[in-house]
C-alpha cells in the first residue's frame, strides 16, 4: 500500500481574514472597524489538503515554509488536521507568505505577500516522494513561479510511476494563461472555476469552454459557485446543483470542492456522484469563517449525498 493517497506539491501561507458584510476600505489614513478577525490555514494547496484529509484520504504535503511564526502556525495546524508535513522544507532564509482577505461574505478582496509561496521547485518533489503516492495534486500554478519551469518534467515523472494527477491553476494575475497547453495533456483531472475556464478557453459560454478543455485533459470539473458544478469526461457530461447553506465565508470553497471531487475520482465513482460530493463539500465549507473550519467529515457529506 502506498503511504499517501494524495501528495500535494504546493504553497504554504496563512490567511488573515477581516470580515464584515458592509466592509469598505478608504485610504488617506481612515480607520475601518470590522466585525470579525480570523487567522486561518491559508493557501489553495493547504486548504485542499485539509479537505482531503477531512474526508479520510491519506495526505502528504511537500512545500517550503519560513522558520517564523506564520510558518510554525501553518505546520502545526496542518499536522493537527492529519496532514503529513515531514516532506516540507523549513527555510530560515525565507519568510512565510501571508494573504490578508477582506471579506464581505459572498465577495472578497485578497492582498498577498508572496514570501515562501513561490519557493517550491519541481526538483524538490523527488522520485522517492512520488513513489509513495497514488495521486499528485498541484494548485496555485500561477503563484508558484519557481515550480513552473520544471512542472512538465515533474508530471512526466509522476505519470511514469503510475500516479494520476490533478491541477487547479487558480486565477492568473497577469490574465495571460501562458503555457497551460504545454502540460494539460499530462493532467488527468483539471479543476478550474467558471471564470478561469472561460478565460482559458477564450469563450463566454461554459459548455463551449468545457468542450474545449475536455480535449486537452481526461476529466474537467468546473466550479460554478452557488450554481453548483459541471464536469465532462470524454463524451459524458454531468451537472450538479449546490445545496442550500447559510454563507459565512466563501474562502476555500473551491479547494474543498476539489477535495470532494478527487475523493470520488480516487474511489472510482461515477462522474455524476463525484461531482455531487464536490458540490456538497464546497457548499458546506462556506458555513464557517476561514477555508477549513466548515469542511465536512466524510460521514456528514455522504449523509447529504444520499439524501439528495
Amino acid at each position: 500500500m502506498k503511504r499517501y493517497d494524495v501528495l500535494v506539491a504546493g504553497e504554504i501561507n496563512p490567511d488573515l481574514i477581516l470580515s464584515d458584510p458592509n466592509l469598505t476600505v478608504d485610504f488617506d489614513q481612515h480607520e475601518t472597524l470590522v466585525e470579525g478577525m480570523t487567522l486561518a490555514i491559508g493557501s489553495s494547496s493547504a486548504i485542499f489538503a485539509c479537505g482531503a484529509a477531512r474526508l479520510g484520504l491519506r495526505v502528504g504535503f511537500v512545500g517550503v515554509a519560513g522558520d517564523d511564526p506564520f510558518g510554525h502556525f501553518m505546520l502545526d495546524a496542518m499536522r493537527g488536521r492529519g496532514i503529513d508535513t515531514d516532506l516540507v522544507v523549513v527555510d530560515p532564509a525565507i519568510r512565510t507568505g501571508l494573504s490578508m482577505i477582506l471579506s464581505r461574505g459572498t465577495d472578497r478582496a485578497i492582498i498577498t505577500y508572496p514570501g515562501s509561496i513561490a519557493a517550491l521547485k519541481a526538483e524538490q518533489v523527488t522520485d522517492s516522494m512520488l513513489q509513495q503516492a497514488r495521486h499528485l495534486h498541484i494548485a496555485s500554478y500561477f503563484l508558484q513561479t519557481n515550480l513552473q519551469p520544471g512542472l512538465p518534467d515533474l508530471l512526466r515523472r509522476a505519470r511514469a510511476r503510475g500516479l494520476t494527477i490533478s491541477l487547479d491553476t487558480n486565477w492568473d494575475p497577469s490574465e495571460e494563461w501562458r503555457n497551460l497547453k504545454d502540460f494539460l495533456r499530462l493532467v488527468d483531472v483539471f479543476l478550474p472555476n467558471e471564470n478561469e475556464a472561460l478565460a482559458i478557453a477564450g469563450t463566454a459560454d461554459i459548455r463551449s469552454a468545457l468542450a474545449y478543455l475536455s480535449q486537452l485533459t481526461s476529466v474537467v470539473a468546473v466550479k460554478l459557485g452557488s450554481q453548483g458544478g459541471i464536469a465532462q469526461q470524454g463524451a459524458e457530461i454531468a451537472s450538479a446543483p449546490s445545496i442550500p447553506v447559510k454563507v459565512v465565508d466563501t474562502v476555500g470553497a473551491g479547494d474543498t470542492f476539489d477535495a470532494g471531487f478527487l475523493y470520488g475520482y480516487l474511489k472510482s465513482w461515477s462522474l455524476d456522484r463525484s461531482l455531487r460530493l464536490a458540490c456538497i463539500c464546497g457548499a458546506r465549507s462556506a458555513e464557517a469563517a476561514g477555508g477549513t473550519e466548515g469542511q465536512p467529515m466524510l460521514e456528514a457529506a455522504l449523509a447529504v449525498l444520499e439524501a439528495t
